[in-house]
């Protein structure tokens, strides 16, 4: 939130992978 670059990051990652995104998601927060 308080970073632009990491949500765009966070956002792509999301549309290019969907299940690897949420793993990498849960991780990353």
């Amino acid at each position: 939130m308080f970073q632009p670059k990491r949500t765009k990051y966070r956002k792509q990652m999301k549309g290019r992978n969907r299940g690897l995104a949420q793993r990498s998601n849960s991780l990353d927060f």
